[in-house]
């Protein structure tokens, strides 16, 4: 579930290798090679004993990872399974990870992309260099099955799992029982580490989403805490740089730019997808990430959607021109969903919707302390070098290709 704003209704062998997986028979498709304050945790997991919350910047270690094998070895001899690999962001994370040289499996649907467009040689082509295990994370025995017929053992998961559209049960069909069905597989295939996509939206949960995620994180550090051997990294990014991008091309017809309030609702710190995707390899082996949520923002200082629209009319040569929308207009649409959902209960994720446009379009993608109300960009940590101002340039000059956000667009 990516960042975005309403308007945009816009037995297992630890010595096995992949030369097993390569010389075996076994059906798979293969393609050859390349300091916040404490306080701050409250409300994130009940269980918070080691629920660390670190920033990316600075982090300090608060205790000793948990001993194992796979951080001894090489990046070539690590087995990194990916799941929601074929993902907006799953796909940047599994070349990332492929250009640092570990072994990746990446587990794709035989159906993949916005809506389902990409079939398996376009997934194939498009991660070449990885191992390409087309299976159903939402069914853990097939997924199971999957893994056992690779003949490798796992050393760690990365999900990039997120629900396509933010409805009810689709959040908690992905951003729970799938990403728990990938834990659960992983670890029965020997990985000693789990590093989960999240969002930083999750510390103020009023969504289904975000508490589908936060269910699974609590979980995930449960699961550390009985394992002295298992270990997680939490990385909750802010905005990407795409659910920032679709107001550029009407700006730079002339079209006034779109905005809640007085424009300055909201604020985030916008992170690229590939920077996002090495801080989330960083994950895989840094001690310094081991069991901690890790915020993470792009460089430089925060900016509201006000601030967004002022650099996109100077970057397009125009005179600035806002619409601004009282937000109490949501509000009244909301009210009136959630009336028709207790008649029409097959409208439960339309009222859904109307909520998480309300969320962005009031709420800020930053690191938030729940006992003063307020979001802070100081608190939010920095990663990485492209910048916003970098990414409007380019989209007004390519366009948004391979920049949609599919079905996500009715946020």
């Amino acid at each position: 579930m990516s960042t975005s704003t309403f308007f945009y209704i816009t037995p297992n062998s630890s010595t096995s290798t992949f030369k097993n997986l390569l010389s075996s028979h076994h059906p798979i498709k293969t393609q050859p090679t390349s300091f916040l304050p404490q306080h701050l945790l409250k409300t994130h997991v009940p269980n918070r004993k080691r629920f660390n919350l670190a920033t990316a910047s600075t982090p300090t270690v608060l205790e000793s990872p948990p001993k194992s094998s796979f951080r001894d070895k090489p990046p070539k001899d690590i087995n990194v399974l990916v799941v929601g690999s074929t993902g907006y962001i799953g796909n940047f994370v599994v070349k990332e990870l492929v250009n640092r040289g570990f072994n990746v499996i990446a587990v794709c649907r035989e159906k993949s992309g916005i809506r389902g467009k990409n079939n398996k040689d376009d997934t194939l082509n498009m991660f070449n260099g990885a191992n390409v295990c087309f299976s159903d994370v939402t069914r853990l025995q097939i997924l199971e099955k999957s893994l056992e017929n690779l003949g490798v053992s796992i050393d760690v998961v990365v999900s990039c799992l997120a629900s396509r559209s933010g409805g009810v049960k689709d959040s908690w069909k992905i951003d729970y029982e799938a990403t728990k069905n990938s834990l659960l597989a992983g670890k029965n295939f020997g990985a000693k580490h789990f590093v989960l996509l999240s969002a930083i939206c999750v510390q103020k949960p009023l969504l289904e989403f975000q508490r589908a995620k936060l269910k699974f994180e609590a979980e995930l550090v449960e699961e550390a805490e009985k394992d002295d051997s298992f270990s997680y990294s939490i990385v909750r990014p802010t905005a990407f740089f795409k659910s920032l991008g679709g107001q550029v091309e009407l700006v730079k017809d002339g079209k006034p730019y779109v905005m809640f309030g007085d424009g300055k609702l909201c604020a985030c710190k916008p992170i690229s997808e590939p920077d996002l995707a090495s801080f989330i390899a960083d994950c895989v082996l840094k001690p310094d990430m081991v069991n901690k949520i890790l915020p993470i923002g792009g460089p430089g200082k925060a900016l509201t959607p006000l601030e967004q629209g002022e650099m996109l009319f100077k970057l397009a040569g125009k005179k600035p021109n806002f619409i601004k929308v009282p937000i109490e207009i949501m509000d009244f649409v909301i009210g009136i969903l959630d009336f028709l959902v207790n008649i029409f209960p097959s409208l439960e994720d339309v009222a859904e919707f109307g909520k998480i446009g309300r969320y962005y379009a009031a709420e800020s993608m930053l690191v938030y302390d729940p006992e003063t109300n307020q979001y802070s960009d100081e608190e939010t940590p920095s990663y990485g070098n492209d910048t916003l101002e970098d990414f409007f340039k380019k989209v007004l000059e390519e366009g948004m290709a391979g920049q949609e956000l599919g079905e996500q667009t009715i946020f």
